[in-house]
């Protein structure tokens, strides 16, 4: 009996162990997620080409930029010197105007030349901050002037220097020779250049800021002889014997005349009549041959005759004698020697700075 009982308490014992086994089995095929029955399959998903999306960045760790106020700029619109700086900062709007009145100023001196002069060349000083300081608290649109201080003994001054390099003096018209004949060159005009008008246009482009070529402004100077009134003009062949008389250029007449012994040749070159003596005495001159010699009185032996006309070389003039043989000779001592009549008509037809071209021909 006491055999039976442990034999049954034996199999209650295994049949319960069996029990908890398969419980235990059923709670591990629930964990892993599979369903209950008699089989579990498991697949191995395929393989695939598809690469994993990105990932973010990590958030920065570094800390942002501080955040300041925002720089203050111009009214719209505003001008300074007529330079605009409407929405600028104030920095750049004085950067700007500088750049701006520093600009050279333009001065035309004639069609073909130019000149350029700095603002500083003339001691011109712009006061842009006050300015700017101005700009800053106008209504949008305003034109605000930009002082400038100028001085005007330097402007004075550098056209003072200009000037005298392009002030020139008129030219009277002229005989030139060309062979034998007196030629004509034009009168040239001459020039002074306005000071004042240029000083003050200057000074007002400087205070103004504006760059606007300024043109040089000259006072007219006329010559006082004109080709068309050239007056005359005297030519002598030396060798042949011969003067003549040119009035504008043009061939009046011509004479016989004696010129001087080759110990005593008349001077060849370019004259001019500086003396002109009616009924003149005759003083010798500091040379050899006349060393013995006194003055001789206005008469007719005179050796001048009637009439003297000094020439700018010296100790020889055109004269009269009353050696009227000697015409067509070389018979003086460098003086060009007329008949009494010849002389006295040509004395009324020339005039002190007449030209007198002598040639050796």
């Amino acid at each position: 009996m006491k055999r039976g009982t442990f034999a049954v308490g034996a199999g209650l014992l295994a049949a319960c162990a069996l029990m908890g086994f398969a419980a235990a089995f059923a709670l591990a095929a629930s964990a892993s997620g599979t369903d209950t029955g008699t089989t579990v399959t498991t697949t191995e998903p395929p393989p695939t080409t598809t690469e994993p999306p990105p990932t973010e960045p990590p958030p920065s760790t570094e800390p942002s930029p501080p955040s300041y106020p925002r720089e203050p700029r111009m009214p719209e619109r505003v001008t300074i010197g007529h330079v605009p700086v409407g929405g600028l900062t104030y920095g750049r709007a004085s950067q700007k105007v500088k750049v701006a009145f520093a600009r050279p100023l333009v001065l035309v001196v004639s069609r073909t030349r130019k000149i350029r002069l700095a603002p500083d060349e003339v001691g011109a000083r712009p006061n842009v901050q006050k300015a700017v300081k101005r700009a800053r608290y106008s209504r949008p649109g305003t034109r605000v002037p930009l002082g400038v201080s100028v001085s005007r003994a330097r402007i004075r001054q550098y056209l003072e220097r200009l000037g005298r390099e392009l002030d020139r003096k008129p030219v009277d018209a002229r005989l030139v020779l060309r062979g034998t004949k007196p030629r004509a060159i034009p009168a040239v005009e001459g020039r002074h250049q306005k000071r004042l008008f240029g000083a003050r246009a200057i000074r007002v482009a400087l205070q103004t800021n504006i760059r606007l070529p300024i043109h040089l402004a000259y006072d007219v100077l006329r010559p006082k002889v004109h080709e068309d009134s050239i007056g005359p003009a005297v030519v002598i062949l030396r060798d042949s014997k011969k003067l003549f008389l040119y009035v504008d250029a043009k061939l009046v007449r011509w004479f016989r005349i004696a010129t001087g012994q080759a110990s005593y040749p008349t001077p060849v070159g370019e004259f001019e009549i500086v003396i002109k003596e009616r009924n003149p005495w005759w003083n010798p001159p500091p040379s050899d041959w006349a060393r013995d010699e006194s003055p001789v009185p206005p008469g007719p032996g005179n050796p001048l005759g009637t009439r003297w006309m000094g020439l700018s070389a010296p100790y020889v003039g055109i004269h009269g004698t009353p050696d009227a043989a000697s015409i067509g000779y070389s018979a003086s001592h460098g003086c060009i020697r007329m008949r009494i009549p010849d002389a006295e008509w040509l004395f009324e037809r020339v005039e002190i700075g007449t030209p007198v071209f002598i040639l050796s021909r």
